[in-house]
């Protein structure tokens, strides 16, 4: 052997292969697939499958989401937290998460909130509190949205300290030009685990029941409106609901841990984990430490499909 040769191994070069992969990042894409064929299945069955798709489509990019979304996109002009230009790097690549949102990520959502429901109700009967039907709707259904928000709050909190969540989780925090959009700049799969928990206490205190349409509308816009870039901290209304100040503090770099809230506040204050903006103060930038996950503001910066696979890729 000629000196500073190296002899490859049969099937070193797959050995490699395989060491490049994060198997937690498919075991998640395994349970995906799971809900959504119990789901899809169900309404095959039920012959409901198109009706479905296009409810939940009207649910979750109805007028109000989209009134929202074009109204702060006016107000982050008028009186932004951080000036930028309408095409910087960062609002064109959440245009392009906003395109990927309703065309794939709608009609998952849809369907997996079917097939969490399908799954959970099949096969755990015990949860269902069947002396809910009894309690009157002004009062029901309030509190099953508080609990849905309470099973969110535990869904991020999960993102950000278990590891195969985190791959995913990742992507909407590399956001460094956070913008209304930014809410639609997520991985597809980062979805599964809220929807899985969500549907829980939908299960226990409503099994009978629907929940209006707009009001899962509304409880959308709350969470969609929190990363506009606007200094609103909602005044005393912002101790309960999540405003954009108090959202834009859990994006920063170095404090990601604080400021869970998807829509309410509540769960941080208990869990000892909020931290309520001041109106005077500064404007923190956004983004990770490092910068783990490519961004568009780094000129190698690939486009929006590409960070789909990151998650998959086992990182050094």
């Amino acid at each position: 052997m000629l000196a500073g040769q190296i002899q490859v191994r049969p099937g070193a070069t797959a050995d490699r292969w395989w060491r490049r992969l994060c198997p937690g990042s498919f075991v998640l894409a395994g349970v995906t697939a799971l809900v959504v064929w119990a789901a899809v299945a169900e309404l095959l069955e039920q012959g409901r499958l198109g009706t479905v798709l296009s409810a939940g489509r009207a649910e979750l990019a109805g007028p109000l989401l989209v009134a929202l979304v074009v109204g702060t996109g006016i107000c982050e002009r008028i009186w932004p937290a951080e000036r930028r230009p309408v095409l910087a790097r960062g609002h064109v690549q959440d245009a392009c998460f906003l395109a990927l949102h309703a065309i794939v990520v709608i009609p998952l959502m849809t369907l997996l909130s079917v097939g969490a429901a399908t799954l959970i109700g099949g096969h755990a009967h015990w949860l269902e509190l069947r002396a809910t039907e009894q309690w009157p709707g002004w009062l029901l259904v309030p509190l099953t949205i508080v609990a849905m928000d309470g099973a969110n709050w535990l869904a991020h909190y999960a993102d950000h300290r278990l590891g195969p969540l985190w791959r995913f989780h990742a992507l909407h925090h590399s956001q460094e030009e956070l913008n209304v959009l930014t809410s639609f700049r997520a991985h597809p799969l980062m979805h599964t685990t809220g929807f899985l928990l969500a549907t829980i206490p939908v299960v226990a205190l409503m099994p009978a029941r629907p929940i209006a349409p707009v009001l899962i509308t509304i409880y959308v816009c709350i969470g969609t409106l929190q990363h506009a870039n606007l200094r609103w901290t909602f005044g005393p209304v912002g101790r309960v609901l999540v405003s954009p100040a108090y959202h834009r503090l859990h994006h920063a770099p170095d404090i990601q841990d604080v400021n869970l809230g998807v829509v309410l506040t509540i769960w941080d204050v208990l869990a000892g984990c909020a931290r309520f903006p001041s109106r005077t103060g500064g404007v923190d930038r956004t983004g990770l430490d490092g910068r783990p996950v490519p961004v568009e503001q780094e000129a190698a910066a690939g486009p929006a499909l590409v960070l789909l696979a990151g998650p998959f890729r086992a990182r050094a």
